[in-house]
């Protein structure tokens, strides 16, 4: 049987595949600020008691499976980890030292999409996505 979450009047399962770019989607995710992400996001996810599940980080794309309570609007939340992220981005890696608002690293849009049941179905696609990604731009390629 399913493992359902708990809040104090309500059972929940609520996973969203959520996939958002940097502006421009430029290439700008790689080498260290690649490798802190995933915490960062991991960490940012928990202060807004959601989880991620599984998630993958590509060099101009963001792959992630997140549970996100049903007291918590999928937008209130992204919103949160994209602006908090920028600001962090901003300070570890782009040389600020003071706390501004309104960093700019994320594109203002994301793709959501409810998980369902078709869960482990979405897992493996972020898993394997530098995968599919290489055969989508074969079959370009092909055409």
């Amino acid at each position: 049987m399913k493992e359902y979450q708990s809040l104090t009047h309500t059972r929940w399962d609520c996973k969203y595949h959520v996939v958002f770019i940097p502006k421009k989607r430029k290439k700008r995710i790689f080498g260290a600020l690649r490798k802190h992400l995933g915490e960062i996001f991991h960490e940012l996810a928990g202060h807004k008691e959601a989880k991620i599940v599984e998630g993958h980080i590509m060099a101009d794309h963001v792959h992630m499976c997140i549970s996100i309570p049903p007291k918590y609007a999928v937008s209130n939340v992204m919103g949160y980890i994209k602006g908090k992220s920028a600001i962090t981005i901003a300070r570890r890696f782009g040389g600020r030292v003071k706390n501004f608002t309104g960093e700019v690293f994320w594109a203002r849009g994301y793709f959501v999409s409810t998980v369902g049941l078709d869960e482990e179905i979405v897992r493996a696609y972020i898993r394997n996505q530098e995968q599919e990604d290489e055969r989508y731009d074969q079959m370009k390629l092909d055409v």
